[in-house]
């Protein structure tokens, strides 16, 4: 049960983040398939006006990702491994974020944002063979597909793991309603909020991987 709350407040913590990034500056940040998309039709059609911004947000989700790989070394869930850490440092970089936000720093504002997401999303692979990943749903909405599909098919499959992908999804949608609510109301501001919520999940979690290590 305690993975299925830690993984959906993930979830909505990207998705909240997304939704405020692209209320603010119409990118996304928590995953690469719509910065990658718009870099190729800007490149076809000779716009480079936002070329600088889709590439900090590549950037930055590639390095966060290496980040959490230097920190973590693992892809795979396991206790006890550094991620009260890296939550600590995705919530930093989200509250930077939000500063830049405020100055009026758009570019450094969606790579720091995009950087919070690549660690977050790199923090762990896999668990007991099921893919996790917390920052988009593209491959959550596959493997529901799948695993309904193998349902219908009268095969057997492991209840828990459609659910904690259902969890996944719903956490995501809340999180991004609750984003443009909050963006509506303190605009990229609202950024503050997730840097909190990154830093509450790290501080709760430290006290456990202590006790693992």
């Amino acid at each position: 049960m305690v993975l299925f709350l830690v993984a959906g407040l993930l979830a909505a913590l990207a998705g909240y983040v997304n939704a405020v990034m692209l209320s603010y500056a119409g990118l996304p940040v928590s995953h690469m398939s719509g910065p990658a998309t718009l870099l190729g039709i800007d490149l076809g059609h000779l716009e480079l006006h936002r070329l600088l911004l889709l590439l900090g947000i590549m950037s930055g989700f590639l390095l966060g990702a290496m980040a959490s790989g230097l920190m973590i070394s693992s892809t795979v869930l396991r206790p006890g491994r550094s991620y009260g850490v890296a939550l600590l440092i995705e919530g930093g970089l989200l509250g930077l974020a939000s500063l830049s936000a405020t100055f009026g720093h758009m570019p450094l504002s969606l790579m720091l944002a995009a950087m919070a997401c690549g660690l977050q999303n790199a923090l762990a692979a896999s668990y007991r063979g099921l893919t996790l990943r917390t920052t988009h749903v593209t491959g959550i909405v596959t493997d529901i597909g799948v695993l309904l599909a193998h349902r219908l098919r009268r095969k057997q499959i492991k209840t828990w793991k459609l659910l904690l992908l259902v969890f996944i999804l719903v956490g995501f949608i809340a999180g991004g309603f609750g984003g443009v609510l909050a963006f509506m109301r303190w605009g990229a501001q609202a950024l503050n909020l997730s840097a909190a919520l990154c830093l509450l999940i790290a501080v709760v979690y430290l006290p456990r991987q202590a006790k693992s290590e």
